[in-house]
């Protein structure tokens, strides 16, 4: 089995692995991780990963750790009678080829995995969706949703709470780091259902065209002309975790910015320097699994299940087709593509999947 090890204070440094499966324990499954996609989503992941115990899914040597991925994977072994080898499941997966699972709360849609060592974090981490009876499974888009998928829902659970808030009484969306897949994924959600709210995307200079070209936005503001942002009421999504451009966001709408929510950190390199002295709003940390556990309770699973399906639908329609997939094969594939996307230096419209 391999896995890749990063360094959990310098997360742009990580080494591929040997490591020893041992034996099956008892009830539980070895998965063979057939393929995850690695975005700027696993790099929060990892730079947050002390804080929110996304270190804690798959154990590492003492300094060292695992970053979750979302993929698909086969069953090779199985000491569950419930589960039968050569099933395929989607889940939550480490930068590794295999995985042993300790299934639990098993049905015909999916499990749990019961493993002591991962009850302390959110459920919405440990459940695999099993294919066979999974109706957001489309074999045509496994790469779409490994891609889209997570960062896609909580862009669809930041537009559900803002609308329960009624927008905080603004008409302006500020959302920072544009070109990202969960930005995206705010962005078609409230295209659809908040038309009203104008949507106003900021990226990196070199990002205006990818994002101008995926329609979703009103306007693109590069980060160099935040200055022209126009100073209505608004609210403010950032998921770039650069505290000089948030601050510049801040003294630019000052009384007219109603909210400000912070998701995530792909700009990890100025994400210091906190929100001491900022103008306006305090900024607050959004946790898409605690609001994934409220809109359960408010319309329940079914009801739920259904809006962000058809959101689902109509955000590929929008920007299912704005990113290449890219397939590579290995784990050494992965280690380069993390640590690269970890100093920043990957291409929006690339999607990449990895095939270990």
């Amino acid at each position: 089995m391999q896995q890749v090890h990063v360094r959990k204070d310098a997360i742009a440094t990580a080494e591929l692995v040997e490591c020893e499966q041992g034996d099956l324990a008892a009830g539980a499954i070895r998965l063979a991780i057939e393929s995850f996609s690695v975005t700027a989503n696993n790099v929060t992941y990892a730079v947050v990963g002390d804080g929110f115990g996304y270190w804690n899914f798959f154990p590492a040597p003492e300094g060292m750790g695992i970053v979750p991925m979302w993929g698909h994977a086969r069953v090779i072994e199985s000491n569950h009678p419930e589960i039968a080898v050569g099933e395929r499941v989607y889940g939550y997966l480490p930068m590794a080829t295999h995985l042993d699972v300790l299934p639990g709360k098993v049905s015909a849609g999916g499990f749990a995995d019961m493993a002591e060592h991962r009850q302390p974090m959110s459920p919405i981490y440990n459940q695999y969706s099993r294919l066979a009876a999974d109706p957001e499974h489309d074999p045509a888009r496994e790469g779409e949703r490994m891609i889209f998928g997570p960062l896609f829902k909580t862009g669809f659970l930041i537009e559900y709470f803002m609308r329960s808030q009624d927008w905080f009484g603004v008409r302006q969306l500020v959302i920072t780091s544009a070109s990202s897949k969960t930005a995206m994924g705010l962005a078609s959600v409230a295209k659809h259902r908040s038309p009203q709210v104008r949507r106003m995307g900021l990226t990196s200079a070199g990002n205006v065209a990818f994002v101008e070209a995926s329609g979703l936005y009103d306007e693109v503001i590069a980060y160099d002309r935040v200055a022209e942002l126009e100073q209505a009421p608004s609210v403010a999504v950032d998921f770039a975790g650069n505290a000089g451009l948030l601050r510049k966001i801040h003294e630019r709408l000052d009384e007219t910015l109603h909210y400000s929510c912070l998701v995530g950190a792909t700009h990890i390199d100025e994400r210091d320097g906190g929100a001491a002295g900022l103008p306006g709003p305090t900024p607050t940390l959004f946790f898409a699994p605690d609001h994934a556990v409220a809109l359960f309770k408010d319309l329940g699973p079914e009801e739920a299940g259904k809006q962000m399906a058809a959101s689902w639908r109509a955000f590929l329609a929008d920007a299912g087709d704005s990113v290449t997939i890219e397939r590579l094969a290995g784990l050494a594939a992965a280690r380069d593509t993390f640590t690269a996307m970890a100093g920043g230096s990957v291409d929006p419209a690339r999607g990449i999947v990895i095939e270990p």
